[in-house]
């Protein structure tokens, strides 16, 4: 459906039809979290989630003027509907996302003033669960182990490398422009949306050389300026989640044991092995384009293998001398 959907709207054949009222309403919200708040595109496909998750269990389309007398018996109806089928941690994200749609609706008047004071926050506990990291090593076999030799290959090699080499998340991978590639200069400049703190680092050989190969025996050949593209038709720019399911799927099919097959355990691994490499934390935070060195502290906690190697020996038991 995907596909279909993709070939419609590059062909021009796709029916533009009306927008309904849940439409304009969130789109209307979408535009206040990037032009006031400034969220990240990626950062807004989850309040958009929610705000037409909320919308869709009122029966806005139908009911308009059910916001007048929205409630906050409903509003907990929503979350426990939802909860149900969430993790530990996913559901303090739904109320954050539900409390900012609640205020954004309260400042148009949409919805009476102080109903997201009533929703109570998911109890969690900071640090409460191991990071998740993947092993170095690991990172190093997995990348070893791909089949250059095919144009899919090629194509997941470099991405992956670009992900083991400078902490790239996998937005940053799949918004990668060829004009982002400095070739004369020796750089990479790659985008970066969420922190929206330019980087620019040297362009290594490796990398350099995997780019070449992909650029000039697997990708496709089209008007796209992604450095990254599909590798069935019709040929599109990569997303986000297109990267994290092809490294899923390496993950999956190696022999190699993951703790945690994901992109994210990439970005992780290289915080750690820089930091026992001696780097600071302010570099190894300017290069992940943290904000602030709490956030890059999340990527540093110590695993259980640090804690081993830092514990002292149990202390003998004294033996009771005999006369």
């Amino acid at each position: 459906m995907q596909s279909l959907a993709a070939f419609l709207a590059g062909s021009s054949l796709w029916r533009v039809v009306d927008p309904t009222p849940s439409e304009l309403l969130v789109r209307a919200y979408l535009e206040f979290l990037l032009q006031v708040r400034g969220l990240a595109d990626s950062t807004t496909r989850h309040h958009r989630r929610t705000a037409f998750g909320l919308l869709a269990f009122l029966g806005f389309d139908d009911r308009p003027e059910i916001l007048k007398t929205l409630s906050a018996q409903s509003i907990e109806a929503f979350v426990l509907h939802h909860a149900a089928t969430l993790g530990r941690s996913s559901p303090q994200h739904l109320v954050a996302q539900l409390r900012c749609f609640l205020r954004f609706l309260a400042s148009r008047g949409d919805v009476p003033s102080g109903l997201d004071a009533w929703i109570d926050t998911p109890p969690t506990y900071r640090d409460e669960q191991l990071p998740r990291a993947l092993p170095w090593e690991s990172v190093q076999a997995l990348l070893a182990e791909i089949d250059r030799t095919t144009p899919l290959g090629r194509r997941d090699y470099a991405m992956f490398l670009l992900l083991a080499t400078y902490g790239l998340r996998a937005s940053e991978v799949a918004g990668l422009e060829l004009d982002a590639i400095l070739w004369r200069s020796g750089q990479i400049r790659p985008s970066r949306p969420k922190s929206r703190q330019p980087l620019v680092p040297p362009l290594t050989e490796e990398v350099g050389a995997a780019l070449v190969d992909y650029l000039q025996c697997g990708r496709p050949r089209c008007q796209h300026r992604r450095v990254f593209l599909s590798s069935r038709r019709p040929v599109l720019p990569l997303r986000s989640s297109a990267v994290r399911a092809a490294f899923r799927r390496r993950a999956q099919r190696s022999e190699i044991e993951f703790p945690a097959a994901g992109t994210h355990g990439v970005r992780h691994a290289l915080a750690l092995r820089l930091l026992r490499g001696n780097e600071s934390i302010e570099s190894i935070g300017g290069l992940l384009g943290h904000r602030s060195l709490a956030t890059t502290g999340q990527y540093l906690r110590v695993h259980d293998d640090d804690l081993r190697a830092a514990a002292l020996d149990l202390p003998r038991p004294a033996t009771e001398s005999r006369p």
